[in-house]
Parts: C-alpha cells; structure tokens; sequence
C-alpha cells in the first residue's frame, strides 16, 4: 500500500475528539490535498481545550499529528490548491452572515423589551434619549445587515456570487453583531453582565465568531484585494 505523511504548519482546531474521522488540508508535493484521518490511526490524537470563556456549549478539540501516516485511498479526490477549503468555508462563512443577524436581533429584542420595562426616575429608561439613540442605530445596522446577507442570498442563487461578496457579509455582520451586543449590554447595565440575560453570552461567543472562519483582517483583506486588484496579505 502506498502511503503519504501529512505535514501540517500548526494543529488545526475543531470539533473532533467526538469525530470519527476528521478532514485535514495539507501541502502533498507542494500541492494542498484533503486528506481523510480515522480515528484511531496512528500519530492522530485529539485534546478537548477547556476553560472557554465562548462556545461553551461545543466541543472544542486540538488535532495533533505525529508521524501520522494516511493511505493514498484517504486522499480526496477531484481537488486540488485552495478551491476546496475556501469552498466549504465560503459555505460556512455565508451562514454566519445570518448567524450574525440572529445573536444582533436577539440582543436587540432584550436590550428594547429591558428599556421598557426598567424604571428609573419614576419612568422607563426607554423613554430617555440616549437610551432611544442607541435602540435606533441598532435597529438600523440591524436591517442593513439583513439586506446585505439577503442580496448575498441572491446572488448565491444566481450563480454569481463571489468569495470578496461573502467576506463582506461575514465581516459586517459579525462586527455588526458585536457592536450590538456590547450596546445592548450598556442598556441592561449591571444585569448585562448577568446570566439572567443572554447579550452577555452572545458577546462571547461573538468575540469567537470574530475570529473564527476568517479573521476581520483577513476578510479586510480579501475585499481590499477584490476593490485594488492588489492582494496585500504579505
């Protein structure tokens, strides 16, 4: 049997240790290939990393690989270089998008239903300005959002949607989201901070979410490429 060692520039990070097979990307002959590792083979192990302050709820898992051997007939096929991976992440980044849009509304709701419920000086903290400022840009960047992940929609339906279209939903939206939650979290003051309520929770998870599939940055980049026609990742 043929077989080819997998050399990976740093252990990737996922959901794995439940897994029973994780698909890994490294360079074979100088060409990224996907590869398919069982659990079990050996030099692949698994560690669970724990003390998250986000994501909480998932399994997060360190993939290590040591003289980790796979066989040619685990190597995916009809694929070669960056189109794969950025192909299944163009998938998972688009469904941010809306995920962003989600935790923004449900911070949004909390943050509006506490401001109109939390009486200070004999009436609802909804009825100062400020408070009212800070519902109305919600609100706003909210709906601008959702149209950006909807024309994105569009154009995955269309056929022509493009990896610099995607990162700007990823990108705004979860950044949007962010902002939101921090904000809502300044309406509910000392209860934001609370597990009573959930912007707190959604501030975390944000805060991985702003990281996770694609930095700001690197999503920054991809759309300054896209606009310049000069890629500026070195």
């Amino acid at each position: 049997m043929n077989w080819i060692t997998t050399l990976l520039r740093r252990p990737p990070i996922g959901w794995w240790d439940v897994a029973d097979i994780a698909i890994v990307w490294g360079r074979l002959d100088g060409v990224i290939r996907g590869f398919v590792v069982e659990k079990g083979t050996p030099g692949y192990s698994t560690k669970d990393i724990h003390g998250k302050f986000s994501l909480r709820a998932s399994v997060t898992s360190e993939l290590t690989f040591q003289d980790c051997k796979v066989p040619l007939t685990q190597l995916l096929p009809n694929v070669e270089g960056l189109k794969g991976p950025l192909g299944c992440l163009n998938q998972a980044r688009y469904g941010i998008a809306w995920g962003g849009v989600g935790a923004a509304m449900a911070c949004y709701h909390e943050a509006l239903n506490y401001a109109k419920t939390r009486i200070q000086f004999d009436k609802p903290i909804a009825s100062f300005q400020m408070v009212q400022e800070k519902l109305a840009w919600m609100i706003r960047e909210i709906t601008k959002a959702q149209l950006l992940a909807l024309q994105i929609g569009r154009l995955k339906d269309a056929k022509k949607v493009q990896a610099h279209h995607i990162s700007l939903g990823k990108m705004n939206n979860v950044q949007i989201a962010l902002q939101i939650a921090r904000t809502a979290r300044e309406i509910l003051g000392a209860s934001g901070i609370t597990d009573e309520y959930q912007c707190g929770r959604h501030m975390c998870n944000l805060e991985s979410v702003y990281t996770y599939e694609g930095t700001h940055d690197i999503h920054t980049l991809v759309i300054g490429e896209a606009i310049t026609g000069i890629p500026a990742y070195k």
